[in-house]
């Protein structure tokens, strides 16, 4: 079929008036998108259709909640590590960081040799007054058998109605039945400062451990510092956020606010909705304004415990000391959402008195953090402190001292994942109302190293898996005509093994005084033992007691 002349002309009529009406558009800066609002319904329904297809139709019966659940986490995979779906256990221990409190019997559990064990129970709650001992080894929970479950499902059993009871039936060395304890639930107030006290015998400089960023830890830094200034003024204090993954931010706010005067934006938040775009000050007279400060930090610090740290460093307010943070500068609020089920969704980005971000490289792998921190300065996006000093951003909140974790030999790895200095404090101090002052670190050493030749223990050295690699990937041939060398290679591996037993054993002893001291006096009485040795906070000590050194650091 043929047009004519006529219906050709105003074919032509109209390309050109298209034409020009796009032309227009595209001269003014407009583009022409498409409605998301549309593309969220197309989208819906294709899913929609897909997932009644699959559930109806596919050749093997599918689980249609599971089948949901793995699209919905596709979907949130495709965006940031924190954006997650909460299910209801999930929500439950957000509760927990929002409120401070829960309901439970007051035990600290957790997994040791593959059996669910009392790591420490809570001081003044109703497991402690009952009698139940860290390293008793819980079997029965109201008659239902927990030695499969994990932590997890023990702690849901454990939690209920303040009021309501609860029937533990644990096992501990050197009885043979089983012990029966009937505990009362009552509400715990969950403790963000685990530990205080004083660093140093011969000055006054305090230590306080800041274990998580939930309801109340501003004040309970507060009256920390307050009791540890009691007497008298302090040289100096030590806050220690190493292994803090953050929390609530209107917490860190309020403890910086202990340190600096009121009126300091110490942080604000950036997003793409204007709501998210909030600015954080201090509003209240500090307790400690201006006496040394040194906080401790590691690469489990994050979020909160960052804001902290890098607040108080850009305000040349305190010196940090450790590794760096972990960098995480993505802001999260919680959206409830049908079924007890919650989104956890990121919405800005957190800002630092120096205007860097805590995390603006996205989401870096630890093979990506570790080549970052390889990068020269001059190529890294450079920031000031108030006082001058050059801070940067990018890979989290760097220390001003380095004081990295020592790693640790595959024997103490091997002692620990097998839970032997557990095991053995448990048969050691069977029977004893507290540790035999006249014995020491070398009579606890000697006693497990018996103890490790009844279980028969065994391990393998670097150099050992190293070398029978090297066994195997040799020529049959060559091996057998090396057989006299292989020999001599072997004694020199072994003597490599009994050099690291040796070069370690300090390290092995002071574990295991450590996890002897917690029977008798619990976490805190472990924490004031540890400290004695702690690197980092030996180091903040010495440097709080050179005050030329603390200042030349903050101004340079």
């Amino acid at each position: 079929m043929t047009s004519s002349p006529a219906s050709n002309m105003r074919f032509s009529s109209r390309f050109v008036l298209v034409a020009v009406i796009v032309a227009g558009i595209a001269a003014t800066g407009f583009i022409l998108r498409p409605d998301p609002y549309f593309l969220i319904q197309k989208n819906f329904r294709i899913f929609s259709e897909v997932y009644e297809n699959v559930s109806g139709s596919y050749i093997e019966e599918v689980d249609p909640e599971r089948l949901i659940r793995s699209g919905i986490d596709a979907m949130l995979n495709e965006l940031d590590p924190y954006t997650v779906l909460i299910d209801e256990a999930g929500s439950r221990q957000m509760d927990i960081v929002t409120t401070g409190q829960y309901a439970g019997v007051g035990l600290e559990v957790g997994a040791r040799g593959g059996q669910l064990v009392v790591i420490a129970p809570i001081e003044g709650y109703s497991a402690e007054r009952r009698g139940v001992r860290a390293g008793d080894i819980i079997k029965k929970v109201d008659d239902i058998d927990v030695t499969r479950m994990n932590t997890e499902d023990l702690q849901s059993l454990l939690r209920g109605d303040p009021g309501t009871t609860v029937v533990l039936a644990i096992r501990r060395f050197g009885i043979d039945e089983l012990l029966e304890f009937e505990l009362t639930r009552e509400t715990i107030d969950v403790k963000n400062v685990t530990y205080y006290g004083m660093l140093d015998s011969d000055s006054r400089i305090g230590y306080i451990l800041l274990g998580r960023f939930a309801q109340n830890a501003a004040e309970e830094v507060r009256k920390a510092i307050l009791d540890l200034q009691k007497e008298q003024p302090l040289d100096g204090l030590v806050l220690d956020v190493r292994n803090n993954p953050g929390g609530l931010l209107d917490e860190a706010v309020k403890i910086i606010d202990k340190f600096v005067p009121p009126g300091e934006k110490v942080v604000w938040t950036e997003g793409r909705m204007s709501r998210a775009n909030q600015q954080y000050e201090t509003s209240e007279q500090p307790v400690y304004p201006d006496g040394p400060l040194v906080i401790l930090q590691n690469s489990g610090s994050a979020s909160a415990s960052e804001i902290v740290s890098g607040a108080l460093q850009d305000l040349d307010r305190a010196v940090v000391i450790g590794e760096r943070s972990f960098g995480k500068g993505l802001v999260q609020i919680v959206q409830p959402l049908s079924y007890n089920v919650s989104l956890k969704i990121t919405t800005s980005k957190y800002y630092i008195p120096s205007g860097r971000s805590i995390q603006s490289t996205p989401y870096l792998t630890s093979e990506e953090a570790a080549a970052m921190e390889q990068v020269p300065d001059s190529l890294r996006t450079r920031y000031q402190t108030r006082a001058g000093r050059a801070v940067y951003e990018g890979i989290g909140i760097e220390p001003d001292l380095v004081v990295s974790r020592r790693s640790h030999s595959m024997l103490e790895i091997a002692l620990l994942q097998n839970s032997h200095y557990f095991f053995f404090a448990n048969e050691y101090t069977s029977g004893m109302e507290r540790l035999d002052p006249d014995k020491g670190p070398d009579d606890f050493f000697k006693a497990f190293l018996d103890y490790l030749e009844v279980q028969e223990f065994e391990y393998t050295t670097r150099a050992e898996r190293q070398f029978e690699r090297f066994l195997e990937a040799l020529d049959p041939g060559v091996k057998e005509a090396s057989e006299d060398r292989i020999a001599s290679m072997r004694e020199l591996v072994a003597l490599e093994k009994q050099q690291e037993e040796e070069r370690y054993s300090e390290h092995i002893k002071r574990e295991l005084l450590l996890e002897l001291i917690s029977r008798f006096n619990g976490s805190r009485g472990r924490m004031k033992e540890q400290l004695k040795t702690d690197e980092a906070a030996q180091k903040a000590v010495t440097l709080i007691e050179s005050r030329n050194r603390y200042l030349s650091i903050l101004e340079p």
